[in-house]
């Protein structure tokens, strides 16, 4: 490493309070393991300068003997090097991050889950050994994994309907609450109710959708398109159009309603729903690909346009 590069490191580490190099940036992190140091930063609500190793060769190659540590992300506090995003988990898991950042630590505590009926059929046909358990596990940016495992240190057991669940510490806060159901067929699979995760829009699969109308959920299926493409082709006779007056009726909905968009293609029920995340409501739905996408894998009498 030159000279230059250990100035230049030298001077972001003590230029800000918090840095994180890592790979992509904190708006748009490029590798599982830097987004999962972000997450954990930004849900302590800390401002993280993040130094984006991938755009400089030589800070990224710099970074590695300025700490003698090998890989990324590395985070720094106050001028201090801290570890990398397993031991950042771990400090924040037992408050020793917290500490240094000088944020209130609470322990955590173990969550309330809500296992269905059909969640828990879908648990028993997959199969527990002795000693093994379900695992729920929701990452900081609330990503989810579900899967069959055994009890480590820390884990908290939880149980719901005669369903023992593992969750570890890092999870319990963001899993209280969270009410776990199964969807079978096709294009079924694991549907997870959680009010702790922050409003975003998902995207909906034409099969995923046929599923959902077929099983009477309920859900507000919203068209987008115009009243005269709507007389060319309707996806759904519960498919409601996106008039002035069923706007505002949306709007006054609790914010836990589900609410399904859809359009020819997908691009313009995309800005509908985000309109709808934007105001808070947590079970907002894009149909991927539209009516078109109905039409080539559901429903081929419906008309292409």
């Amino acid at each position: 490493m030159s000279d230059a590069v250990h100035a230049q490191i030298q001077s972001l580490v003590n230029t800000h309070s918090v840095v994180l190099f890592m790979k992509g940036t904190p708006a748009m992190p490029q590798c599982g393991f830097s987004s999962k140091a972000v997450g954990i930063l930004e849900e302590l609500g800390v401002d993280v300068h993040g130094v984006n190793v991938l755009d400089d060769p030589a800070i990224r190659m710099g970074i590695k003997e300025f700490s003698q540590w090998p890989t990324i992300p590395q985070l720094y506090i106050k001028g201090e090097f801290v570890g990398g995003s397993d031991i950042v988990g771990q400090m924040a898991e037992n408050g020793e991050l917290h500490e240094m950042l000088g944020v209130k630590f609470e322990p955590p505590v173990a969550p309330s889950i809500t296992v269905t009926d059909t969640m828990k059929q879908a648990i028993e046909a997959a199969g527990t050994g002795p000693g093994e358990f379900a695992r729920f596990v929701v990452s900081p940016s609330f990503e989810y994994q579900l899967g069959i495992d055994r009890q480590s240190s820390g884990d908290f057991i939880v149980e719901s309907n005669g369903i023992k669940m593992l969750v570890d510490k890092g999870s319990a806060k963001r899993a209280n609450g969270v009410t776990l159901d199964f969807q079978s067929g096709q294009a079924g699979g694991v549907l997870i109710d959680n009010p702790n995760e922050p409003a975003r829009v998902r995207q909906l699969d034409v099969r995923q959708l046929a599923e959902m109308l077929k099983g009477e959920r309920a859900l507000r299926l919203i068209d987008v398109r115009t009243p005269a493409e709507r007389e060319q082709a309707m996806l759904s006779d519960r498919a409601e159009l996106f008039t002035p007056a069923v706007m505002a009726e949306l709007e006054k909905l609790p914010k836990d309603t589900l609410l399904v968009f859809h359009c020819h293609h997908g691009g313009r029920s995309q800005q509908a729903a985000q309109r709808f995340a934007s105001q808070g409501f947590r079970k907002v739905h894009n149909v991927q690909g539209g009516i078109d996408a109905w039409s080539m894998f559901v429903d081929t009498n419906v008309p292409r346009y």
